[in-house]
């Protein structure tokens, strides 16, 4: 055993290969340019003439040149590089913003590099300040509460800041969306003109989500104005069906002639039509249900759904217009407000 082990110690061992990396002045010899023509080609490949720009692309894919942009200290990739920052990868309504942003950015080579917050205006300051370390084209980021570490931050960069999904605050600079107050007004109005005069506000996350707090507030202040009784049942979770239908559940509970109910979101909204089903409510006849977001279930559900189109994608390709302009010399008027507006779309659950 000993001799066995010993033999296998003593075995000699197969040596990697290392390999031989690609670098900038291998690119610029094959191409026969100066590496400040390739730097300055990944930069910005419209500032070198057409024949040399596509000589170092052919380059480049021969090559397999991967440009290591840490390493060459960002500055490099200053003007590719666009920050997105949005409160979770989990909402389909964000996602629908960068799939937007992304799409049309990619046509001007630019990548986005995003990072989400949970919500946290805490979180969201530190992936600030690593988006500015890696000196971005642009900062997009959601809604306009942020600390007063993040403005400081951004109101000395001279970079287009975007500021989405939200509108009527206090803007650094450009601002894209829509007043969420508004919505939850249109939401109370189509429930009153439907006849309902007993309504409630399904919300998750409201002490969080600052533009669904907005929505309720906006809500609650159409029917109070309108004279209709409303209340508002809340859970600290975040949206979903199953909160949906929880929150539907104490709201009959507690309000026993509810005739009417807007949602934070659509999820919040399906799980309160899986607890009217659940409890043989019929839907609209006894209890009228709108949500928010025109998410891919919403026309599928049983009834189909009504709620609030944010136009998200719209959002996104405004916001990538920006910065594209911003990169063409054309910088946008100081403190531009661009509203994308939104739509009740009137399906049968109301």
């Amino acid at each position: 055993m000993a001799d066995q082990a010993k033999g296998q110690t003593e075995r000699p061992q197969r040596r990697r290969r290392k390999m031989q990396s690609v670098t900038m002045m291998d690119v610029a010899e094959f191409a026969q340019v100066s590496p400040s023509t390739v730097s300055l080609y990944l930069r910005r490949p419209e500032a070198v003439s057409a024949s040399a720009g596509s000589t170092i692309a052919r380059a480049i894919e021969k090559l397999n040149y991967v440009p290591n942009l840490v390493a060459g200290g960002l500055a490099a990739a200053s003007s590719r590089a666009v920050s997105i920052i949005v409160p979770s990868v989990r909402n389909a309504f964000f996602a629908e913003t960068v799939a937007a942003m992304q799409n049309t950015l990619r046509k001007e080579k630019l990548q986005l590099i995003l990072g989400h917050t949970e919500y946290d205006e805490r979180e969201e300051e530190e992936l600030v300040k690593t988006a500015l370390s890696w000196a971005p084209a642009a900062i997009v980021l959601t809604g306009l509460s942020h600390s007063d570490t993040t403005r400081r931050m951004l109101q000395k960069v001279s970079v287009p800041v975007i500021e989405i999904w939200e509108l009527g605050g206090q803007q650094i600079d450009a601002a894209i969306g829509f007043h969420h107050d508004q919505v939850g007004a249109a939401a109370a109005k189509h429930l009153i003109q439907q006849g309902r005069r007993n309504l409630a506000y399904l919300g998750a996350r409201l002490h969080e989500d600052r533009r669904a707090k907005q929505r309720c507030d906006g809500f609650v202040e159409a029917a109070k104005s309108a004279g209709v009784t409303v209340d508002i049942v809340q859970h600290p979770a975040a949206a979903s069906a199953e909160v949906g239908g929880m929150l539907l559940s104490e709201a009959l509970q507690a309000l026993p002639q509810l005739d009417g109910v807007a949602c934070s979101n659509d999820h919040v909204a399906l799980g309160a039509l899986f607890e009217c089903e659940r409890s043989s409510i019929s839907v609209p006849e006894r209890l009228s249900i709108v949500g928010f977001g025109d998410l891919s279930f919403s026309a599928a559900c049983n009834p189909p759904l009504t709620t609030i189109r944010p136009s998200g994608d719209l959002i996104g390709r405004e916001a990538a217009r920006l910065i594209i302009e911003h990169m063409a010399g054309k910088d946008p008027e100081p403190q531009i407000s661009i509203d994308t507006r939104f739509t009740l779309l009137h399906r049968r659950s109301s």
